[in-house]
């Protein structure tokens, strides 16, 4: 199935309008990680709109609302615009809204959200989260909506998603990478968490000491785990390789680097990786970063890192 994307800016052009409105059920949330909460959101969306006979759609905002608001816990997507509409696109959606989010947008009433937005796409029915906010600081809750709309649009609200008792959210799986638990992470999405990118010229010092590394350059602005080490499985041009990657500042050479790099050693792999790109998933933490007090310890341990990853890969596969 052929999946249409359409960008739209607020207030909506009648072209867009035009092109856009009609009787549709629509998702709506900013979807960060399209974890298994919000597939649960998706999902039900999808069956209500075959229910009715009506089109599935997303709508989806982008900037992250605190990229743009400059809040202070901001470090990052779960998933990249790019990588998002890539999942929507596997969920059984017709269309897939990407609204601009900006500093004007961020001052829409939710009066003026669901009147300028909701009412002329024609939505039919919404459906959100349990503790889904929209509007001016948030000032929007589910409840508002039919009524917002002059009882036009019907609403339907998806309880929260729960593992183990806790429900399933973006900020838990972003404080789980924090914590290097990929495991929890992996669990609340409903897949493990990768960080795509492409392979840049670095300093050549794995190589040397033999251990050549594949220095990642993130395409796109992810959320990055806790420095450390990880067994990861890499995609390289459809084939998945097993691996071992440091994220972090190299403290052995470096006092005063703050910007984290992601260093890949292939288990097992020879040839030219430079320029090419990749999809990192992260299996394990193996340990934190350290400095060693010399090259030969870190060598050493470096070896002993990539025969853990080698195990603990050869138990997931």
């Amino acid at each position: 199935m052929i999946v249409e994307t359409m960008n739209l800016t607020y207030p909506l052009t009648k072209e867009i309008i035009d092109n856009s409105a009609q009787p549709q059920v629509l998702a709506i949330g900013q979807f960060d990680g399209l974890h298994l909460g919000h597939v649960s959101v998706i999902e039900s969306a999808v069956r209500l709109a075959a229910s009715v006979n009506l089109p599935a759609a997303v709508m989806t905002f982008h900037p992250h609302p605190k990229e743009v608001m400059k809040k202070g816990d901001y470090d990052g997507y779960l998933t990249p615009p790019r990588e998002k509409e890539r999942i929507l696109k596997s969920l059984g959606v017709d269309y897939v809204y990407i609204v601009e989010f900006n500093d004007a947008f961020s001052q829409v009433s939710p009066q003026n959200f669901v009147s300028g937005v909701l009412v002329p796409l024609q939505v039919h029915t919404a459906v959100v989260g349990f503790d889904f906010r929209y509007g001016y600081r948030g000032e929007g809750d589910a409840g508002m909506l039919r009524e917002l709309s002059g009882n036009t649009l019907e609403v339907s609200t998806v309880p929260p998603f729960l593992i183990d008792g806790e429900k399933v959210s973006s900020s838990g799986i972003r404080r789980a990478l924090m914590e290097g638990n990929v495991q929890l992470a992996a669990r609340w999405l409903g897949r493990r968490y990768a960080i795509e990118g492409t392979v840049m010229h670095g300093e050549k010092r794995g190589r040397k000491i033999g251990f050549p590394t594949a220095n990642l350059k993130p395409n796109e602005h992810f959320v990055l785990p806790t420095k450390g080490v990880y067994a990861v499985r890499v995609n390289h041009e459809g084939q998945w390789l097993p691996g071992v990657m440091n994220v972090g500042v190299k403290p052995t050479f470096h006092n005063d680097k703050t910007m984290p790099s992601l260093e890949i050693h292939l288990l097992d792999f020879s040839g030219d990786l430079y320029g090419k790109s990749l999809s990192v998933e992260l299996v394990e933490f193996i340990r934190e970063e350290r400095k060693f007090g010399s090259i030969e310890e870190l060598v050493a341990q470096i070896s002993k890192d990539a025969n853990t990853a080698k195990s603990l890969l050869l138990a997931v596969e």
